[in-house]
């Protein structure tokens, strides 16, 4: 889970309070602990001074048992813990207090020698001070006589530095309190302030960016922040003004761009059915002598009947050749008819199968181009694999690709030397779609036009004979159904025609 930014920064911010305060209150409680060491050296100092000067009196004035009661007197829980008397040999001759504590009182001292010194004793640790007697008050008895001020002897005291005793824990908890106090109070304003001047503007600013994601026409950014936030508010509002203005223009040329492809599909369909007719009328003409000998049939025996004189044999197989010559003109305008007839995808009738059987397809053709005069003396091969699969192009798109490439072939082929030949081939793709060929013997394509033949108004026939538009229907009809269609030079030096359509089923999937 990620944290939020008042978090991170608390988090940072507490850690940076941690490296400040942390070393300071170890510094303050070390100062403090040595700042009351050496006031406690002063005081044990002092402490045993002033105490040696009282037992030099004392042992001047007064007997052995009232300089004990006067020792016992010395010690205190804010005093010395242990008094030793030393003659002026350096020996222990007197001691006071308890003893676990004066047995940390040395058996000996150097005579004349002020020692001040840390020591252990059984109640923890103390403070050592041997002060000689002749630093204390000088003797005004007449015992001491001249001898007042000579050294007499030395007076140790024990004075305990126990924590207990000493007051720098409590200063050391104090510091402690304060600093926790201040780090939290730090934390707490941190946290307070980064609400109010960084959060909720950053969550005002959010929240808006969300309903202008759920449709709202425009940002309201949020006045109240720092003003690098108001300044990111204002961007993010005029940011947002212009994704919409953009928004309305891209809205704007995107239904430019839909009309403008509705026209371009209609005036594509009307190509598409200019050239159907004008495959129509190619095919006219190569059937008006066809048609034109069974109509003098026609009119021949038509003419024998009315002279009369046959017998009623004669009549009804005259009347049977006329039905035969009848019956093949209407087969063959039928057919023109059919081819004739717009598609499903150009009319937009319902009836059309999406897809189509090539050897359908390719059978139609045949039947359409066989009768025409452009196709005598041209040897027709017709060559149809039977796994070849049904492709994603209608019946009569597909027949109408194929007129097309059948009667550009049989303009090229070379029927004055004879031996003219165009094959109709189908078979499998490596793809699993269908590969169709059509190959003629002519002269081929020209290598001048061969890179642009596919393109609108490019012909290689003589002027008026072509329109430049059939090959270029033919392949928007292919590229339309995702295939493509190509030309190649064939084995006998003429052109391949080369058309890949898809299976069927395979372009939905």
């Amino acid at each position: 889970m990620r944290l939020g930014i008042r978090l991170q920064l608390l988090f940072a911010l507490g850690a940076l309070l941690v490296l400040a305060f942390v070393p300071l209150f170890f510094a303050v409680a070390s100062l403090t602990r040595a700042t009351m060491g050496g006031v406690r050296a002063s005081s044990a100092r002092a402490i045993g001074r002033a105490i040696a000067g009282h037992v030099a009196a004392a042992r001047v004035n007064r007997s052995a048992p009232e300089l004990s009661l006067l020792l016992e007197a010395q010690l205190g829980p804010d005093g010395a813990s242990a008094i030793g008397v030393y003659d002026a040999a350096g020996a222990l001759v007197e001691r006071a207090g308890e003893p676990e504590v004066t047995a940390a009182l040395p058996a000996s001292v150097e005579a004349g020698a002020e020692v001040l010194r840390s020591a252990r004793t059984a109640r923890g640790g103390a403070i050592l001070v041997i002060v000689p007697e002749h630093a204390g008050a000088p003797s005004t008895t007449p015992r001491a006589g001249a001898a007042g001020a000579a050294q007499v002897g030395a007076v140790a005291v024990l004075v305990p530095t126990d924590p207990s005793t000493v007051p720098a824990a409590p200063l050391v908890r104090i510091v402690a309190l304060y600093t926790g106090v201040m780090a939290l109070a730090l934390l707490v304003f941190a946290y307070i302030a980064m609400t109010r001047l960084v959060v909720r503007p950053v969550d005002a600013l959010s929240r808006a960016a969300h309903r202008v994601a759920g449709g709202a026409r425009d940002l309201e950014a949020p006045q109240a922040g720092a003003r690098e936030l108001a300044e990111l508010g204002a961007s993010l509002a005029l940011m947002t003004g212009r994704l919409r203005a953009d928004e309305e223009s891209l809205r704007a040329k995107i239904a430019e761009v839909e009309r403008y492809a509705a026209d371009l599909k209609r005036a594509q369909e009307r190509l598409v059915r200019s050239e159907r007719l004008a495959s129509v009328g190619r095919l006219s003409a190569g059937l008006a002598h066809e048609i034109g000998n069974p109509i003098a049939a026609i009119l021949g025996l038509q003419e024998l009947l009315l002279a009369g004189g046959l017998t009623p044999a004669e009549e009804r197989d005259f009347v049977e050749r006329m039905k035969r010559e009848t019956e093949r003109i209407h087969r063959i305008l039928r057919d023109l008819l059919d081819f004739a007839r717009p598609a499903a995808g150009d009319a937009g009738e319902a009836g059309e199968e999406p897809s189509g059987a090539v050897a359908d397809a390719v059978d139609d053709v045949i039947s359409l181009v066989a009768p025409q005069k452009a196709f005598r003396g041209v040897e027709l091969a017709r060559e149809v694999a039977p796994d070849v699969p049904p492709v994603p192009l209608s019946h009569g798109r597909l027949v109408q690709v194929l007129l097309n490439l059948l009667l550009n072939a049989a303009d090229a082929v070379p029927r004055a030397r004879g031996g003219a030949r165009v094959a109709l081939r189908a078979s499998r793709g490596a793809d699993g779609g269908a590969r169709i060929e059509v190959e003629d013997n002519g002269p081929g394509i020209a290598e001048a036009v061969r890179d642009t033949l596919f393109e609108p108004f490019i012909t290689t026939k003589q002027v008026g004979e072509g329109t430049g538009l059939g090959l270029a229907v033919c392949r928007g009809l292919v590229e339309a159904a995702g295939g493509s269609i190509g030309v190649e030079r064939g084995e006998g030096g003429g052109a391949r025609f080369v058309v890949l359509l898809p299976a069927a089923g395979s372009r939905e999937g």
